[in-house]
């Protein structure tokens, strides 16, 4: 089990600011009822949770080096780029000894997510990209809550993340005692599971850190692993992201292997099947969070009506989305391959047809393939 940060309550890792923070560590480390009032607000911005940390992630950081030191990261060359930033949150945001991690419930009503993954027409939008970006959501949110505890202790420092900067935000999140990282690589909570987004603010001010999550519960269990359509685990707990589908359809704009067009199905972005077999999120709830409520009939949309998009269209559907980040070319490339893998019928054969000369090299490549699945059967 990784080591984590089990310092006294209410000392700074960095003692310079100890030493100048005008509220004594002592008077913090008792006022557990400052911790309460900080949890009361946020459940009333939305968070299911909230968990406070140390910064010292030194097992998490050696894991990470040799991560990528193996090029499981593939392209994602961002994870490499910021050196000790994203395992040391005091070198992203000097002075910081405390992180706030926040929980967040995203699973929304809607289509069930089987039935469309057996439904190869269907297109598999992964449900966390079904409503609005969680993003600015849950940024926005994070700051006010900062903003109440700058104003309640009348000073400090904070800074809001979700996904926006490196920050290891699972293993804080571990540290936080919101759960334990599962051998998906996921965080998993044994009364919410998996299905939740993460933010973090990263503050100067030394709060009472919470009991770390000591103890993991997948046990012998497996089913995540054995799962994965592309069969992106090396081992438990380590994802090569150049076979997940998450990062295929998401994070990566070439060509994709052909090898691995077939176990894509109809995931057009990303992909969720580690996730729906954890026997854990038998326990996660609904999100109560409208927001999060799918649009545009994205949870049971037809393949070849998300192929019939014009550019503007794609736009206009995906607007506040996080689906519109991998743009309107990756968005044809990932339908192109999940036409390819659907029945064959005239309709999905005419969708193919419609852009055998698409602007884009990479459109047409992965065209032409899916039309061949077709001549083939």
């Amino acid at each position: 089990m990784t080591e984590v940060y089990r310092a006294r309550s209410g000392i700074c890792h960095n003692l310079a600011m100890d030493q100048r923070s005008p509220i004594a560590s002592d008077q913090l480390g008792a006022d557990t009822a400052l911790l309460d009032r900080i949890r009361e607000w946020g459940d009333a911005l939305g968070f299911q949770a909230l968990g406070f940390t140390g910064v010292d992630l030194q097992q998490h950081e050696e894991y990470l080096q040799k991560w990528l030191a193996k090029g499981y990261h593939g392209e994602m060359e961002w994870m490499a780029r910021h050196g000790s930033k994203r395992s040391q949150p005091n070198a992203l945001v000097p002075g910081t000894c405390t992180v706030i991690t926040a929980r967040m419930d995203y699973l929304p009503e809607g289509a069930d997510a089987e039935q469309v993954l057996s439904q190869s027409e269907l297109a598999y939008i992964s449900r966390y990209a079904l409503g609005r970006d969680y993003h600015k959501l849950m940024r926005a949110r994070l700051a006010k809550l900062a903003r109440q505890i700058e104003t309640q202790l009348g000073t400090g420092r904070y800074r809001a993340f979700v996904d926006s900067a490196p920050v290891l935000e699972r293993a804080l999140a571990e540290n936080a005692g919101l759960g334990w990282i599962g051998k998906n690589t996921m965080l998993l909570n044994d009364k919410a599971g998996s299905w939740f987004f993460l933010g973090e603010i990263y503050t100067d001010i030394p709060l009472p850190p919470d009991p770390p999550q000591a103890t993991q519960h997948c046990g012998t269990c497996q089913a995540c692993l054995d799962i994965c359509p592309t069969q992106a685990f090396v081992a438990p707990w380590v994802l090569d992201a150049r076979k997940c589908i998450s990062y295929l359809t998401i994070e990566f704009d070439g060509v994709i292997p052909e090898a691995l067009r077939q176990a894509m199905g109809n995931r057009i972005y990303g992909c969720d099947d580690c996730q729906l077999v954890c026997p854990w999120n038998k326990f996660a709830a609904q999100t109560r969070e409208p927001d999060f409520a799918p649009r545009h009939q994205l949870d049971s949309i037809t393949l070849a009506t998300c192929f019939g998009w014009d550019e503007a269209t794609f736009l206009a559907r995906t607007e506040g989305s996080a689906i519109r980040r991998i743009g309107y070319s990756q968005w044809r490339r990932n339908v192109a391959i999940a036409l390819g893998n659907a029945d064959t019928s005239d309709a999905v054969v005419r969708a193919l047809q419609s852009a055998v000369d698409d602007p884009s090299a990479v459109v047409r490549e992965h065209v032409l393939w899916a039309l061949a699945q077709h001549t083939q059967r």
